[in-house]
């Protein structure tokens, strides 16, 4: 009988090189929040690939960069505590772009905070581009680690060499037990995936100013009371909060309007989450400046 093997694999890599996208398709499910834009994960989100002879468990961290505020600074941290925790570090550098300073600066962090982890360098979005612009990235890559790892091309989007991947980290991890029961895919209370999702929606075809200064915090959750027991409905309240009162604005929309759309896109997701009819209520307030704040970095959740 072969050994049963388990471990904690990180993504990595700068913001927007598909970590998120590549946790939902390896779980085969969506825990962590995807968006076009930069600096979309907040949380550190565990997703989980379960099979008879081997567990891994994905931790999806926000993308690690030179940071300009306090909140910047929170989150680099939490990346770098994490690279020492895990079996293995998948460094994503996605196909479509060249290999920049960003990638460089990354790959030497990983090198100096986490010499004895093993890593693995995730070449994505290989479906943006041609054979040939794989196979010169490919050996970008290469050059960049001095051939020291395993170097694999991906599409998580179109699901190509993902079972390679698991494959490559599989190998990877050492003997041990499975951490979750199985038909667990995340152990992120449901509370930081509704307001993600929240978070998701409202990023959604947005100007650039808004991704870094938007939280959302849900402030209720309860079953509302006298329905049938068949058909119950969950009422949840959340509020969105902004910096200034131009991105308020751009929240709400015209006669609220986008604040509207951005409940409709949210709600679907939850109730695809919790399994059950939502009735969902979203405010936005403004918090001045909240990423330079620790005070109110605190009470946000950071």
């Amino acid at each position: 009988m072969t050994e049963f093997l388990s471990g904690f694999v990180c993504f990595v890599g700068r913001p927007n090189t598909g970590k998120s996208t590549l946790t939902n398709a390896l779980v085969g499910e969506k825990v962590a929040i995807t968006s076009n834009r930069p600096q979309t994960t907040r949380h550190t989100i565990r997703g989980i690939v379960h099979r008879e002879d081997f567990q891994i468990v994905l931790v999806d961290t926000p993308g690690l960069h030179r940071p300009r505020t306090l909140l910047g600074q929170r989150l680099n941290e939490l990346v770098k505590d994490t690279y020492a925790q895990v079996d293995v570090i998948g460094l994503c550098i996605p196909a479509d772009e060249g290999i920049g300073p960003g990638d460089r600066w990354i790959y030497e962090q990983i090198a100096f905070v986490a010499p004895k982890t093993t890593l693995v360098v995730i070449v994505t979005k290989t479906d943006k581009v041609s054979r040939e612009r794989v196979a010169a990235q490919l050996m970008s890559v290469n050059e960049l680690t001095g051939g020291k790892c395993e170097i694999v091309p991906v599409s998580a989007t179109e699901g190509e060499q993902l079972d390679v991947l698991i494959d490559v980290l599989v190998a990877k991890l050492p003997p041990g037990p499975a951490f979750y029961p199985d038909g667990e895919l995340t152990d992120e209370p449901e509370e930081v995936l509704m307001a993600e999702l929240i978070r998701e929606a409202a990023l959604e075809g947005v100007r650039d100013e808004l991704p870094h200064s938007l939280a959302v915090v849900i402030d209720e959750v309860s079953e509302r009371e006298g329905r049938d027991e068949d058909n119950p409905l969950i009422d949840v309240r959340a509020i969105l909060y902004v910096e200034r009162d131009s991105q308020k604005g751009i929240v709400i929309g015209k006669g609220g309007a986008r604040l509207r759309e951005v409940g409709t896109a949210a709600r679907i997701q939850i109730e695809k989450l919790l399994g059950t009819k939502v009735y969902l209520e979203l405010r936005v307030k403004i918090a001045k400046n909240w990423q330079r704040d620790p005070k109110q970095l605190g009470k946000l959740g950071f």
